[in-house]
């Protein structure tokens, strides 16, 4: 899967794909992940990528020329397969593990990081599929709202992960909360193990581990049961 990342400041991003299961996935082949400076492609000689606002109000908005001509420079050199172009925004729809895994369909992501006030209304009416918002609050930029989504959805990919089993119970996935972890020792500071757990009755096990899944969903985010 490839994934392209179009912001202002690719920086901020590039040491993230490179560390831990992305870096690894990327060495191995699993994924393409490449970080793409829109003020490459400003034609303005004094390389600006945005401008006032009409109407009037407070800071910045990201230009028309210089992101569409991103976009479409990106899209051109992609290799043939299924692509969506993302648009990471407060308005878009909640971002969720079901999100998640249709959008590990794709062959190729773009995925445009907004900064400032925002983006010209029109990049999203020429160039955008769909957006994306990672929760009810608002940052500085779609940096890092891109990198949850690279993050979260090449979990899905193969090979990013050693096995399915890896995505396939965890939290959210069947809209239940995962079980909980214990390691050694068997007792820290008084608080021990369940023995249902060290006792070698994998059956036994596995029922308790789906009790406390729905006992932790429901207590947790009755809101998922429902």
């Amino acid at each position: 899967m490839r994934f392209e990342v179009l912001t202002l400041f690719p920086d901020m991003l590039k040491h993230i794909f490179e560390c831990s299961i992305l870096g690894r996935a990327v060495s191995k082949g699993c994924l393409k992940i490449n970080c793409v400076n829109i003020r490459d492609y400003t034609k303005d000689k004094h390389r600006r990528v945005d401008d006032t606002p009409y109407g009037g109000g407070y800071g910045m908005v990201m230009s028309c020329q210089p992101a569409v001509d991103c976009i479409r420079a990106v899209k051109k050199r992609l290799p043939k397969g299924k692509t969506k172009v993302i648009y990471m925004s407060p308005q878009g729809r909640l971002f969720n593990q079901e999100k998640a895994k249709e959008l590990s369909e794709y062959d190729n992501l773009i995925i445009l990081c907004g900064h400032y006030e925002g983006i010209d209304e029109r990049i999203i009416e020429l160039e955008i599929d769909e957006e994306i918002s990672v929760g009810d609050y608002v940052l500085t930029g779609g940096e890092l709202p891109a990198a949850i989504i690279v993050d979260s959805v090449s979990r899905y990919i193969d090979g990013v992960l050693p096995s399915p089993e890896c995505y396939e119970n965890e939290s959210l996935q069947n809209r239940l909360l995962e079980h909980p972890h214990y390691t050694r020792p068997r007792v820290f500071e008084g608080l021990e193990v369940p023995e249902v757990l060290v006792n070698g009755n994998h059956k036994k096990q596995e029922e308790w581990k789906k009790q406390r899944m729905v006992e932790r969903t429901r207590k947790k985010r009755p809101d998922l049961l429902k």
